[in-house]
């Protein structure tokens, strides 16, 4: 099979940057290890800043989302029985968009299917060969038959264990790492959001977030050991957290509901450089993963695609290279500015173990000057809505 962009991966980004080449006339082939239904179902992000909303449209797959999304003005800040609203309307004149990864995916495939993409879900040992060079190659075993694409570039687009990323020799990429000691113990549940916008909850018992993603189904997570059973947590227990971490507020406003799904995500951060490698170019959660307290997953996957596209978009209309040549540059200074971002919110509404009384103070005197200060609570806003891409 030959194409001119093979890309492994059928999550939001090689989805999207697969729909986004078709629309300029450019062919891909995506492969992907695991089953359509799978990939639909998996719960994710649901914060968009606007540059991935007008990535969306661009996609021409938003048009279900401008129907049914809701709009996010600002966070409020639960600590120490206060409430603090972050108004980033006010602060920024930008809101933000909660439309979620499932239902980005969902119409992301429709959007390729219906186009006539060639998508192979299930597709077994993938294996990335010659991307130094012009011709590189994928090979894949689908039903039982070895298969191979040979394309001008690969977009390795298949998450953190995925094999794009483990084919580059180790010492031609670096690695930077931090292991945080807890995770995020989420639910999903068919009930109306606890308040309009989402409430972060810092506690000594634990963090808590309480979000949404529709008027009718909330997501709500607390912080928990990152090798916790979330077998080991039934729903009261869980309900009895959020109550206790979320205020007197939320306690008295939060209704019980069954959940729907259940998962425990571990928090890291995590950045490999450089992102390109002769003609395999990383892109999403196989270059870069931050803790989901800045929402900035899924939104620095888009920023990702974003570049890339455009640039081989230059590259087959004009005979370009120089945006080829500088993607890893390009989107190395916005994944450094989200991940400083993301550090710093998880290090301020987390509970460590290992925190002193001392620390515990500063955490409490940091949070009441961010939500405090104009200043201060401009610099959250600005960076919680994304940074600007130029």
């Amino acid at each position: 099979m030959r194409t001119q962009v093979g890309i492994i991966g059928a999550g939001p980004a090689g989805l999207l940057l697969s729909q986004l080449l078709h629309i300029n006339g450019i062919e891909s082939v995506i492969l992907e290890k695991q089953s359509r239904e799978y990939c639909e179902a998996r719960i994710r992000a649901g914060v968009l800043e606007g540059g991935t909303v007008e990535l969306l449209h661009e996609a021409q797959v938003a048009d279900r989302m401008e129907k049914q999304k809701l709009l996010h003005g600002g966070i409020e800040i639960a600590f120490d029985g206060k409430y603090r609203y972050i108004d980033f309307v006010d602060l920024t004149g930008k809101d933000l968009t909660i439309w979620g990864q499932t239902q980005i995916v969902r119409d992301l495939n429709k959007a390729r299917a219906e186009a006539g993409a060639n998508l192979v879900f299930e597709a077994e040992d993938v294996a990335i060969h010659d991307y130094e060079s012009d011709s590189p190659r994928i090979t894949y075993t689908k039903d039982g038959e070895p298969l191979e694409v040979q394309c001008d570039f690969i977009a390795g687009c298949d998450g953190y264990h995925g094999v794009s990323r483990a084919s580059i020799p180790q010492d031609q990429i670096s690695s930077f790492e931090r292991v945080y000691p807890f995770g995020w113990l989420g639910i999903l549940v068919e009930n109306p959001p606890v308040s309009d916008e989402l409430i972060y909850a810092h506690s000594e018992r634990g963090y808590a977030l309480f979000s949404m993603r529709s008027p009718t189904l909330s997501r709500l997570y607390i912080q928990c050991n990152a090798d916790e059973n979330p077998d080991d947590w039934p729903d009261e227990r869980i309900y009895e957290e959020l109550r206790l971490r979320g205020g007197e507020r939320v306690a008295a406003d939060l209704v019980e509901a069954p959940s729907i799904e259940k998962s425990l995500a571990p928090l890291r951060s995590f950045v490999a450089e450089p992102l390109r490698h002769g003609n395999l170019f990383l892109a999403g959660d196989a270059a870069h993963i931050v803790p989901p307290t800045g929402a900035k997953g899924l939104n620095l996957a888009a920023a990702d695609v974003r570049i890339l596209y455009r640039a081989l978009v230059a590259y087959y209309k004009s005979s370009r290279t120089d945006l080829l040549d500088a993607y890893s540059e390009t989107c190395l200074r916005r994944i450094w500015n989200a991940q400083r971002f993301s550090w710093w919110m998880t290090s301020m509404l987390h509970t460590f173990p290992d925190s002193t009384p001392y620390e515990r103070r500063l955490q409490i005197s940091e949070i009441d000057y961010v939500t405090n200060s104009r200043a201060a609570s401009l610099a959250l806003a600005e960076n919680y809505v994304g940074l600007p891409f130029d």
